[in-house]
C-alpha cells in the first residue's frame, strides 16, 4: 500500500529513516530500558521513524537500540500479501514459548548480508504495549514468532549470532567486518 505523497515526494520529518548501528556497536549490546511515561512524547516520535528505516532498509522488524535510541520500542510488519501492516510493541514481553521449537534462516539489519540458520520456539505469546498505549497480548507461530523473538532478543542486548556456536558466530562476524572494511576502503 502506497502512502500519501509529499509535495517532491519528499520523506516528512517524522518519516526521515534513522541510520541503523551495525554490530559491533555497543549500544547492540545493552539491556533497553523500560518505557516510561516520560518517554511518551520520544516514543510517538520515534514510530514514524523507525517504520519509515524498517521499510527502507528493507526489513520486516527493527528495534529501537538498533537505531540509537536504548528503550524497549519495536516495530514489525510482515507486509503479507504486499501490504502494510506494522505493528508496534512497547515494552513488550515474551509471556510463552512453546516446547517445539524450528531452525529459520535469520539475518538482520545490524548485521548486513549475514544469515545463519537459527532454532527459536516455534510458537510464543508476547505482551505490549500498543501505539495508543493499550495492553495487548498475541499468540504467533512461523516467521511472526521468530521476528517477535528477534527484535526482543534486541531489547535484552542479544543478537541472532548469539544463538549459534561460537565458531559459526565468530565466521559471521568476521565476514561482516571484512565486508565493513572492503566498502569503507
Amino acid at each position: 500500500m502506497a502512502g500519501d505523497a509529499t509535495d517532491a515526494g519528499a520523506a516528512t520529518a517524522a518519516e526521515e529513516p534513522l541510520r541503523i548501528l551495525i554490530a559491533p556497536d555497543p549500544v547492540l549490546r545493552r539491556t533497553a530500558r523500560p518505557v516510561t511515561e516520560a518517554d511518551a512524547e520520544t516514543v510517538r516520535a520515534l514510530i514514524p521513524r523507525m517504520l519509515a528505516t524498517m521499510y527502507a532498509a528493507p526489513g520486516i522488524g527493527l528495534a529501537a537500540p538498533q537505531v540509537g535510541v536504548s528503550l524497549r520500542l519495536a516495530v514489525i510488519d510482515l507486509q503479507a500479501e504486499g501490504r502494510r501492516t506494522p505493528m508496534v510493541l512497547i515494552n513488550p514481553e515474551l509471556v510463552a514459548a512453546s516446547a517445539e521449537t524450528e531452525q529459520r534462516e535469520e539475518g538482520c539489519l545490524s548485521l548486513p548480508g549475514q544469515y545463519a540458520d537459527v532454532v527459536r520456539p516455534r510458537a510464543v505469546t508476547v505482551r505490549y504495549l500498543d501505539e495508543s498505549g493499550a495492553r495487548r497480548e498475541v499468540a504467533a507461530e512461523g516467521l511472526l514468532a521468530r521476528c517477535l523473538q528477534h527484535e526482543i532478543d534486541h531489547l535484552d542486548g542479544i543478537l541472532f549470532v548469539d544463538h549459534l556456536s561460537a565458531l559459526k558466530r565468530n565466521i559471521i562476524l568476521r565476514r561482516l567486518a571484512k565486508s565493513l572494511r572492503a566498502k569503507a576502503g
